[in-house]
């Protein structure tokens, strides 16, 4: 056991060492031992390079707005097949796609209504599968209760098989599902601008009734309804 004059050199010592480290190190917040994170000024990081390799991604990424106003002119098929790719395409032999997923179960699955049908991605054939030769667009924006969604000529649906993943992950499932679904919505948002369309991500929708215009099962949770299309001029 140390003496009391060991406990009192070894204190001393600590705390001369902070004071030094604190001082050689004016430009960040000082040390702490212990307690809650205190209000500090951020430090500045460098300036993103919009002219390497990544200037692309850059330029999207500035570029990127939530718009809630269209134009009539439709989505054509092209535009809608990367869309759905960047969300969800395969892009390695063993499955993995372009968005992130807990364990790689894939819990997401993506939805496309146009004036012309409702139809679910298929990332391993990179097609799609009708469900309805009809409009379900009127329904979906009705179940989400907000005109943006009425005047879109394409509504993607985003939604998570939350089973999928509870199999490994339990209680946690459903979180996992949710962040996921951020990553593909995202990756949808980011390719939507890179082609020149507009597009919004939304949250707000009643559940059930976003199931029944989908005709999907009380186990699939949905979790974004994604209006695109062609920017309205000045929007």
């Amino acid at each position: 056991m140390a003496s009391g004059t060991q406990v009192r050199r070894r204190t001393f010592l600590a705390a001369g060492t902070l004071a030094l480290l604190n001082a050689c190190t004016d430009d960040v917040a000082p040390i702490r031992t212990s307690g809650a994170p205190e209000a500090t000024t951020a430090t500045a990081l460098p300036s993103p390079d919009r002219h390497g390799r990544a200037s692309a991604l850059e330029d999207v990424l500035a570029e990127r707005r939530s718009t809630r106003t269209f134009t009539a002119e439709p989505v054509d098929e092209a535009a809608i097949s990367r869309l759905l790719w960047a969300a969800q395409g395969v892009t390695a032999p063993w499955g993995g796609r372009t968005a992130p997923s807990a364990g790689a179960l894939y819990p997401i699955e993506v939805y496309v209504a146009t004036a012309d049908e409702l139809r679910r991605y298929v990332p391993d054939d990179h097609g799609s599968v009708e469900l309805a030769r009809e409009d379900r667009r009127p329904r979906i924006a009705e179940a989400t209760g907000q005109e943006t969604a009425s005047g879109a000529p394409v509504l993607f649906v985003i939604t998570g098989v939350v089973s999928r993943t509870a199999a490994k992950y339990g209680d946690r499932a459903e979180r996992y599902a949710q962040l996921e679904a951020g990553h593909v919505c995202q990756n949808l948002l980011l390719d939507a601008t890179a082609q020149g369309l507009a597009a919004v991500p939304m949250g707000a929708f009643s559940d059930d009734d976003l199931r029944e215009a989908l005709g999907i099962e009380q186990g699939e949770l949905p979790l974004y309804v994604v209006p695109v299309g062609h920017p309205r001029e000045g929007a």
